[in-house]
């Protein structure tokens, strides 16, 4: 399991982390799938390009489609929490990858990343697990 802080980041790169565990399985020569996970009810896993300008045009684009307001139901927390709530309806809470000689199977520019807008809580575990195949 992955302890993650969000405090300062709403976007964190994962692959890394998820290269190194899925090296770690079968001595680096494993082939399987690797399924990533966040346990939380206002966060989410992505496969994307990041470090170019992708990052910050998903969360501006994920605020713009959940804009923090009242219009929410989901009335508990900071002001507008009702839209984090939503956050895993369109970026899901886990994402499954592919792995061949205990290398994830990403496309050249794909990281996985975890996704949380959520202002209430910066502290985030991410469950990682691998299927042998």
């Amino acid at each position: 399991m992955l302890d993650v802080d969000t405090a300062r980041r709403r976007i964190v790169n994962l692959t890394d982390a998820v290269r190194a565990f899925c090296a770690a399985h079968g001595n680096g020569h494993a082939d399987g799938l690797c399924n990533v996970f966040v346990p939380h009810a206002t966060a989410g896993v992505a496969i994307i390009e990041s470090g170019a300008g992708s990052d910050d045009d998903l969360v501006d684009t994920l605020e713009r489609l959940l804009p923090r307001d009242d219009r929410y139901r989901h009335a508990h927390g900071s002001y507008g929490h009702g839209a984090d709530h939503l956050l895993p309806a369109l970026v899901a809470p886990s994402v499954t990858v592919p792995v061949s000689d205990g290398q994830p199977l990403l496309g050249i520019w794909q990281s996985i990343v975890l996704v949380d807008l959520n202002r209430d809580n910066p502290r985030r575990s991410v469950r990682l697990s691998f299927l042998a195949g």
